[in-house]
């Protein structure tokens, strides 16, 4: 079908104002914050689950791509629409519809802002963990899609923890409606662990019902550096061994901080190779005490520098010196290829190793840090000259070096991200042959024309 009947018969269908083929609005609707986009044929702006059961059954009864498309903060091409055909985005969709603190429940639909739902829920006294390094920008259904984690995964989980029910619209059109408000439910298949991390091959969520917990109402911290990753990952593994389970356990090697205390000063980036942050929440007195605990253990082990906050001004001063590593690494003016790949915890030290050999061979500076707590490290690749033919080449090597060293090591390419675009070519290494074919037969029998995110990894 051509792009101008396409839109005038969509136009038909749900009005002037949900439909665009404007140059500006498909070009935005062309890419994610991965590097290659592709444009759409027409923009749906969806408001309702309505619209989008009415795209679907049109799209399913002419044979058109549809591509699901959130607030757009994925790094790993998902929502790139790489066949054309309709875009859905269900940025319209961003209403709390319900926060039900005696069920332990938020109501939400798929546009809702993460840090918007967290900020509601926490002037209740109540909790969404999920905290993706986005959550400013990311919205839920995008968190969904890709199953989203953040720093504090290690004691909380990922988003997959807090989803207890949700609204779904198949390829034909369909609407099925998965788990409920309960927060147990054994009732036939874990059909909603099927549609989190599914990014958007199997269905297009409209209504997503959170797992809610009360906010713990006291946290501390500890900011520690070593002469060392080795350091400081043996501290990691210490922390836990000990009996401590962190809210949240950051790590760092020497080139994110070089890079941090040229962008933000050497004040506020502690000295070392290596660096710790320990985040402790929970009762008041509980939190005193195990803070305390924390920091004469890192102490015995050897840490360079040590400081600790023990209130909510001080905790997110600490937090500061991380959330600058990404923002430092982007002043390098390099290109950061960030994939968040994810190893055993007792791998971190051969993972670290491997990529500072990995930079020798590849002669591009690679940064690591993230949440050592479950593994999960965001490996950055420093490209200088992307656009070079011949640099991108070299980018691409690295990236298969590292994603086999990865698999080797009996990791996989992703924690958080998801796959997309950026990493079909590794999903066939990543997953036996068994798993492989079964998630062939689920989108056989969800989407069986294929018409649903079509050309991504399966």
């Amino acid at each position: 079908m051509d792009c101008a009947k396409l839109v005038e018969l969509l136009t038909n269908l749900l009005g002037e104002d949900k439909v665009s083929a404007a140059h500006a609005v498909l070009e935005e609707h062309s890419i994610d914050k991965w590097l290659v986009g592709h444009p759409p044929d027409v923009v749906v702006f969806a408001e309702s689950t309505a619209d989008v059961v009415a795209v679907m059954k049109f799209a399913s009864g002419n044979g058109v791509a549809v591509t699901t498309r959130g607030a757009g903060a994925g790094y790993v091409g998902g929502a790139v629409p790489v066949e054309g055909g309709i875009v859905i985005s269900v940025a319209r969709m961003g209403a709390i519809r319900e926060i039900n603190t005696a069920d332990g429940v938020a109501v939400a639909e798929p546009g809702v802002i993460t840090g918007d739902l967290q900020d509601a829920v926490r002037k209740l006294g109540w909790f969404y963990p999920p905290d993706p390094a986005s959550l400013k920008e990311c919205s839920l259904g995008g968190n969904v899609a890709t199953n989203a984690g953040g720093p504090h995964c290690l004691k909380y989980g990922v988003t997959r923890h807090y989803i207890l029910g949700l609204e779904v619209v198949l390829a034909d059109g369909s609407v099925a409606r998965l788990g409920g408000r309960c927060h147990k439910d054994k009732t036939g298949f874990d059909l909603i662990g099927m549609f989190v991390g599914s990014e958007g091959l199997l269905g297009i969520v409209t209504e997503i019902t959170c797992r809610l917990i009360p906010h713990p109402p006291a946290r501390a911290m500890a900011s520690a550096s070593f002469a060392s990753f080795a350091e400081a990952a043996a501290a990691v593994q210490a922390i836990l061994g000990a009996g401590f389970l962190p809210a949240a356990l950051e790590i760092s090697d020497k080139f994110t901080l070089g890079a941090a205390r040229d962008h933000v000063g050497t004040e506020l980036i502690p000295d070392g190779e290596s660096h710790l942050l320990v985040e402790i929440d929970g009762q008041t007195e509980s939190v005193n005490s195990e803070i305390r605990s924390v920091v004469s253990l890192l102490h015995e082990l050897g840490c360079l520098s040590l400081e600790t906050a023990e209130d909510e001004a001080g905790c997110e001063a600490i937090w500061e010196i991380r959330r600058a590593f990404s923002y430092s690494l982007r002043a390098t003016g390099l290109t950061k290829l960030n994939e968040d790949i994810v190893v055993p915890r007792g791998k971190l030290v051969e993972l670290v190793a491997f990529c500072e050999r990995l930079q020798e061979e590849c002669g591009m500076p690679i940064a690591c840090f993230g949440h050592a707590g479950d593994g999960n490290i965001h490996v950055n690749i420093m490209v200088e000259g992307i656009d070079d033919p011949a640099v991108r080449a070299r980018s691409d090597e690295a990236l298969d070096a590292l994603f086999k060293a990865v698999l080797a090591l009996g990791g996989r390419v992703s924690g958080e991200h998801g796959i997309g675009i950026a990493k079909k070519r590794w999903f066939g290494e990543a997953l036996d042959s068994g798993a492989l074919d079964l998630h062939t037969r689920l989108k056989a029998a969800l989407d069986p024309d294929g018409i649903l995110n079509p050309g991504k990894f399966v």
